[in-house]
Formats: C-alpha cells, sequence, structure tokens
C-alpha cells in the first residue's frame, strides 16, 4: 500500500482525554507512535501496516492470524475492535484480510478525528469507527455477528472497570459466532491478582481460554501487558504457542493444568465488583533523557 501523501504533524493535540502526543519513529521511516496523556497508545507504520511493533499487539495479530483458513491474503473477517487508538489491528486486518468488515468503538471523538487527519487509513480500508463508549456500542451488535471482538480500551493507562466483568464477557460471546475469538489485553503487575481474576472471569463464559505474556511479567517480576483469549471453540494453542515463542520478544502461552494454576483461587469479577486495573509503576512511561 502506498503512504499518504500528507506527512503527520508531530506534536502535542487536544483530545477529550487530555493531551496527545504523535512521534516519530527514528528507526523506522513511516513508523508513528501514538501516546495520550503520556502512555503509549498506538505504533503504526503507515508504509507496511502488516508490521506490528508491540509486543502484545503482535500476539494479537497471532490470533487474528489463525482465525479461519491460513493467507496471505486469508478470507475476509468480522472483526470488533472496542478501543481504537490509531487502529494498528484494523490496518493490519485490512492489509491480511482484504474485504473484512471492522467495527471500531472509542469514546474520545477527538482522538478519531486526529487519527483520521495525521494518520489516516490507506485507501480501500473498510472502519466503520463511531464515538461511543464500548461497553454501549457492544450492545448495538447483532448476535453471532463477529469472527474476532478486541478488547483493548484503556483509561490512561489502566482498563476500566466496566471492560472486565462476567456481564461485559457474556455480551461480546453473544456478539461472536461459534468458533469466534475474543481477545483482551490488560495491564498489570506483580501479585498480578486483576490478571489472574479477570482470566477467571472470562473461563466462566468461554469453554476454551488461554494467556499470552512474557515469562518476567508471568513470574511476577514486572509490570506488562498480558493478553487473554475466549473461544467457545477450541484455540489453536500449538500453532500460537510456536508462534509467540518464535516473536523478538517471546511469550509463554499459558492453557490448561497451568493456566489452571496461574488462576488459582481468584474470583470471578462481575459488574458490582469490577474495578480498573492497576495503574503502571510510576515513571514506567517516562521518555529517556536526551
Amino acid at each position: 500500500m502506498t503512504r499518504p501523501r500528507q506527512r503527520p504533524v508531530p506534536g502535542f493535540h487536544p483530545v477529550d482525554a487530555g493531551t496527545a502526543e504523535i512521534l516519530g519513529d527514528a528507526d523506522r521511516p513511516g513508523c508513528w507512535m501514538l501516546l495520550v496523556e503520556g502512555t503509549p497508545q498506538s505504533h503504526v507504520d503507515l508504509d507496511d501496516p502488516t508490521y506490528l511493533d508491540f509486543e502484545y499487539i503482535r500476539r494479537i495479530g497471532h490470533a487474528i492470524d489463525l482465525a479461519g483458513p491460513p493467507g496471505p491474503p486469508g478470507p475476509p473477517l468480522s472483526v470488533v475492535h472496542l478501543g481504537a487508538g490509531a487502529l494498528t489491528l484494523a490496518r493490519y486486518v485490512a492489509a491480511t484480510r482484504p474485504g473484512s468488515r471492522q467495527r471500531a468503538f472509542d469514546i474520545d471523538e477527538a482522538l478519531i478525528a486526529l487519527v483520521r487527519r495525521e494518520l489516516p487509513l490507506s485507501r480501500g480500508t473498510r472502519v466503520t469507527i463511531r464515538a461511543e463508549d464500548a461497553r454501549r456500542g457492544l450492545t448495538t451488535l447483532a448476535p453471532g455477528s463477529a469472527d474476532i471482538v478486541v478488547s483493548d480500551v484503556f483509561h490512561g493507562a489502566r482498563t476500566p472497570a466496566p471492560l472486565t466483568s462476567r456481564e461485559f464477557f457474556t455480551d461480546v460471546a453473544r456478539v461472536l459466532r461459534p468458533t469466534g475469538v475474543c481477545a483482551v489485553n490488560m495491564g498489570d503487575g506483580p501479585p498480578l491478582k486483576f490478571s489472574r481474576s479477570l482470566v477467571a472471569t472470562v473461563g466462566s463464559v468461554f469453554a476454551h481460554v488461554c494467556l499470552m505474556g512474557d515469562p518476567a511479567v508471568l513470574r511476577e517480576r514486572r509490570y506488562g501487558n498480558l493478553v487473554c483469549l475466549g473461544s467457545a471453540s477450541p484455540l489453536p494453542l500449538p500453532e500460537l504457542t510456536r508462534r509467540c515463542a518464535g516473536d523478538p520478544a517471546p511469550a509463554r502461552v499459558l492453557a490448561g493444568p497451568d493456566l489452571d494454576r496461574f488462576v488459582g483461587r481468584a474470583r470471578v469479577i462481575d459488574d458490582t465488583t469490577a474495578i480498573d486495573s492497576p495503574a503502571p509503576p510510576a515513571g514506567l512511561f517516562a521518555k529517556p533523557p536526551r
């Protein structure tokens, strides 16, 4: 795909959530990072939308690749993005599975306008973007209308409580087709209490669940992103494990007894007990001194 003619304007831009920043990637021309209130939200390559820089995004990309017959290009999918950011995965799906139907929900209308203006989608990318609360938007979708639902919503650096409950994941399951997959990104650190409960909650709705993450995060050595997959149908665990192990930043895939041990006695989250995910350690996203 060709690169948009207009070069993005790096710098700070006002959005509904505060201040967004667009930064160029000095190591990879054509790449840009979007931050909101100092927290990295998205990394996009305007020249090559198949390039996924963030580790957790790459792992969700593996799940998308393995949803249905392989490519390239793969057959079209119906994908729902809860949390739009700079639409990194929407660009990826459009490039790897042409003709896919995609819908994205993000409550920050000014951020959506900023991305459309400064980091526009390539011509032919079919994504319907709605400025709406993600959970409310999910309720408007027809049953069995999606192959993939990606939940990647952050308020600042935290996942909002309403997107962590059993009631929320029950509605995700309603929207998914029988072979559909829910992919949820979460940030957590030692002792991973939030992650254990969220995985238990996904497991209370979906028959098949796995967790992907950096070994150091899973061993409670540092804060980081974990990706949980849930489905009514068996997940492609051997191939998913192989791909995650071969990434530049290798990840572990926990499933079966290993995942049961990780969850332990963690309680299922419902709407009455849900809380935002833990905040990252202070200074985690601070820029290094020049």
